[in-house]
């Protein structure tokens, strides 16, 4: 599988941000849900998939995920409200085949 997911995990609305990069999107956000997923994730209790952008390459989401991690916190909130403003979890309309 070609492409990529930039994505972004929070505990709650507003609460502590995660910007990951993944090949296959339900797979990594079941990880982080089941603690399997990163450090800081489980440290911070990040099991809610508030934001996720598709790339036609891992190479451009990568790209995509530096520059995020780059931004100011604002930036990133704004970014998430503009496709999900309640901050709702998002895993349940992943695809998972």
């Amino acid at each position: 599988m070609s492409g990529g997911w930039v994505y972004i995990m929070t505990n709650r609305a507003y609460g502590v941000l995660y910007i990951g990069v993944t090949s296959s999107l339900p797979h990594r956000a079941m990880q982080h849900r089941d603690g399997s997923g990163s450090d800081f994730c489980r440290r911070y209790r990040l099991d809610r998939l508030v934001y996720a952008e598709r790339h036609a390459t891992i190479m451009d989401a990568i790209a995509r995920e530096k520059s995020l991690k780059a931004w100011q916190r604002d930036w990133k909130i704004a970014l998430i409200e503009s496709i999900n403003p309640k901050w709702g979890d998002l895993f349940d309309t992943l695809h998972l085949d």
